[in-house]
């Protein structure tokens, strides 16, 4: 049996996307500014005082490189979540610097890529996050529904959006990318 896969709106969910797309924040403990721009960062904040906090953490606070590396995801977070791409992109680069191996600065330097117009490099880094192993999936799979989307491979756009709805039921945002495909039998 086949099925073909068919998606409503693509240019606007695309328009939407990269900056409605799950962006990964880091923990970081011990106080100071640095744990201050993580709570900034997993509270959804986007205001350019929780980046500050971040970079005045960088300047003046002896973290250690996982913490370095995690204050970077976090203040790139801010960025992405206002749509500055390029500046976001820095940061998650300088984060893989110290750890390679950091999967939430991949999924977030994925997200980077889709909103400036490079799906095949987001791909790469969110295949390469999933592989290593991610705290929140969900994110993971949606931005990688994006960047198949932006691709023309609707098919894997909505087992990806499928499968971020299946890993965080309570997340609307995969049901509603759904809402504009339809599956039909050939």
């Amino acid at each position: 049996m086949q099925y073909r896969w068919t998606c409503a709106a693509i240019g606007a969910a695309l328009v939407m996307g990269a900056a409605g797309s799950g962006h990964a924040a880091i923990t970081v403990l011990g106080g100071g500014f640095a744990q201050a721009c993580s709570e900034a960062a997993m509270t959804g904040e986007v205001d350019k005082k929780f980046e500050e906090l971040c970079t005045l953490a960088l300047e003046t606070e002896g973290l250690n490189l996982r913490d370095r590396a995690g204050t970077l995801v976090n203040r790139g977070v801010f960025k992405l979540r206002r749509q500055e791409y390029t500046s976001s992109l820095r940061d998650f680069d300088a984060a893989l610097k110290r750890d390679p191996t950091m999967g939430e600065a991949l999924v977030n330097r994925g997200a980077a890529r889709i909103g400036l117009k490079a799906p095949e490099a987001a791909l790469a880094d969110i295949n390469r996050a999933l592989e290593l192993g991610v705290a929140e999936p969900a994110k993971a799979h949606y931005n990688r529904a994006l960047a198949h989307e932006r691709l023309g491979d609707l098919k894997a756009a909505w087992l990806d959006y499928t499968k971020a709805a299946e890993l965080d039921p309570e997340w609307s945002a995969p049901r509603t990318e759904l809402t504009r495909f339809s599956v039909t039998r050939k």
